[in-house]
C-alpha cells in the first residue's frame, strides 16, 4: 500500500518535471517577448540566488548545533588491565596474581542544565544572525538588480536619442548634397554634415558597448532574461524613507540588524563563559574481574576539575567575552551613525537631482528642441547656414543626453534609497519558496 501511495504522490512531480523540461523548447519565444519589469527582474534574481541557499544551510547548521549543544556529553567507555605481573613465575598472566584485574567501565560528565542551555542559546542566536544576514542579502539583491536594470534602461534610452539624431543627420547630408549640386551650398557644408554623422555613430557605438555591459551585469542576476526587452521605468519621484523616522528605519537596516544579532551572539558567549566558572562533575563506574580464585570488584569514582586559578583563567575568559560584547555594541552604534549621515546625504542629493531633472524636462530640453526647429526653418529659408544647424543639433543632443544622464543618476539614488532595507518581505519569501520548489 505504501508503494502505491508513493507512486501516486510521485506522479504529479514527474509530470511537472517533464513539463518544465519541455517549457524552454515550445514556450521560449513567447517568454522572450515579454517585457522585463524591474519588479520581475528582482523576483527572478532572488529566485536564482545561490547565496540565499547558502544562508539557509547556515541557519540549518546553527539550529542543529543548538540541539546538539543542549545534550549531555557522550559517555566514555574504558577497557583495561591493571596490576599485570611482568616478571617472576606469574609474569604476563592475567589470572594467577590476586591483584591483576581485567576492567571495563563507563564514565559520564554531568554537565549542568544552565550550562547546556547557555551553549544551546548561543547557537540559536547564531541561527537568528544567519536569518538576518539572509534578509540583508535579499535587500542587496534587490538593490543591485535594480541598479543593473536601470543602467541598461537608460543606456538604451540614450541610444534611441542618438539614433534619432543620426536619422536627422542623414537627412541633412542629403539636403546639403542636393543644395551643393544645385549650386546653393559648398563642399564644407557636406563635410560638416558628414562629420556630425560620424560623431553620432561613434556615440552610438559607445552606447552599444554600455548596453552590452549592462546586459552582462543584469544577467548576473536574472540569467537569460537579461536579453528580454525592458518594460517602462518605475516611478522614481518618491521614496519610502521619511526623514522624520529615519533613525527608526535605519535600525532595521540589514547591516545594522546583522550587527545587532552579532551583539546578541556576543552576549550569549558571555553567558557561556560565566557558566563555565562552575565546574562539571564526572562519574565513572568500573567492573573489574580477577582470577577465578578471587572476588570480582566494582569501583565508583567521582571527579571534579579544581579551578584553583579562576582569576587568571575563567575570570579572564569572562572579561574577554564582555569586551567582545562591548566591541559589537560600539560597532553597531558607530555604523548606525555612519549610515544615518550617508542616507541623509543621499536623500539630499536625490532631491536635488530630481529637481534638476524636472527642470531639464520642463525647460531645457524643450528650449533646445525649439531652437533647433527655428534654425532648421531659417536654414530652409536661406537665412541660416548648415554650421548653425549642426551646432543647434549638437546642442540639442547634448542637452537630451545630459537630461537622461541626470535622470539615470536620480534613478540610481532612488534605487539605493528605496531598497535600503527589505521591502515586500512576503513577496520576497514567495519568490524564495518558488525557487526552492522549482526543478
Amino acid at each position: 500500500m505504501k508503494r502505491k501511495q508513493s507512486a501516486a504522490q510521485a506522479a504529479p512531480h514527474l509530470a511537472v518535471a517533464i513539463a518544465l523540461a519541455l517549457l524552454p523548447t515550445w514556450n521560449a519565444p513567447a517568454i522572450a517577448d515579454v517585457p522585463l519589469t524591474l519588479a520581475e527582474a528582482q523576483r527572478q534574481a532572488i529566485g536564482r540566488s545561490q547565496m540565499l541557499v547558502a544562508q539557509d544551510y547556515a541557519v540549518t547548521a546553527s539550529r542543529e548545533m543548538a540541539v546538539a549543544a543542549a545534550q549531555f556529553p557522550d559517555p566514555v567507555a574504558t577497557l583495561g588491565i591493571n596490576n599485570l605481573p611482568i616478571n617472576g613465575p606469574d609474569a604476563w598472566s592475567a589470572t594467577r596474581d590476586f591483584m591483576t584485574m581485567r576492567s571495563i567501565g563507563v564514565m559520564q560528565e554531568i554537565t549542568r542544565a544552565d550550562k547546556r542551555k547557555a551553549r544551546a542559546e548561543r547557537f540559536t542566536r547564531e541561527a537568528e544572525k544567519s536569518l538576518t544576514e539572509k534578509s540583508a542579502r535579499i535587500a542587496s539583491i534587490q538593490r543591485d538588480t535594480a541598479l543593473a536594470w536601470l543602467d541598461r534602461y537608460y543606456a538604451e534610452a540614450q541610444l534611441a536619442v542618438v539614433t534619432e539624431q543620426s536619422d536627422q543627420a542623414q537627412l541633412e547630408i542629403d539636403a546639403t548634397e542636393s543644395a551643393y549640386r544645385a549650386g546653393r551650398g559648398g563642399l564644407a557644408d557636406i563635410l560638416g554634415a558628414r562629420n556630425a554623422l560620424v560623431v553620432l555613430d561613434d556615440r552610438a557605438s559607445e552606447l552599444r558597448r554600455r548596453i552590452g555591459s549592462a546586459k552582462i551585469a543584469l544577467a548576473r542576476w536574472v540569467g537569460d532574461a537579461a536579453d528580454a526587452p525592458l518594460a517602462g521605468k518605475p516611478a522614481i519621484d518618491a521614496i519610502a524613507l521619511d526623514r522624520g523616522t529615519l533613525n527608526d528605519v535605519l535600525a532595521h537596516h540589514p547591516q545594522i540588524a546583522v550587527l545587532a544579532k552579532q551583539e546578541e551572539v556576543a552576549d550569549a558567549d558571555v553567558k557561556v563563559a560565566q557558566a563555565n566558572k562552575k565546574p562539571d562533575w564526572s562519574v565513572a563506574l568500573m567492573y573489574s574481574q580477577r582470577g577465578s580464585a578471587y572476588s570480582n570488584m566494582v569501583s565508583l569514582n567521582v571527579s571534579v576539575p579544581l579551578q584553583w586559578d579562576q582569576a587568571n583563567r575563567q575570570d579572564r575568559e569572562v572579561a574577554a567575552k564582555i569586551a567582545m560584547l562591548d566591541q559589537a555594541r560600539a560597532e553597531r552604534e558607530d555604523m548606525l551613525r555612519a549610515h544615518a549621515a550617508e542616507v541623509r546625504a543621499m536623500i539630499a542629493e536625490w532631491e536635488n537631482d530630481r529637481d534638476r531633472s524636472a527642470r531639464y524636462e520642463r525647460e531645457l530640453v524643450p528650449l533646445a528642441s525649439e531652437r533647433t526647429q527655428a534654425i532648421l526653418g531659417a536654414y530652409r529659408g536661406g537665412k541660416a547656414n548648415v554650421v548653425d544647424l549642426l551646432t543647434a543639433r549638437r546642442n540639442e543632443i547634448d542637452v537630451r543626453l545630459q537630461a537622461l544622464q541626470l535622470e539615470m543618476e536620480t534613478a540610481r539614488l532612488w534605487a539605493q534609497l528605496n531598497f535600503l532595507i527589505l521591502y515586500g518581505h512576503a513577496e520576497m519569501d514567495a519568490g524564495v519558496n518558488q525557487r526552492r520548489e522549482g526543478p
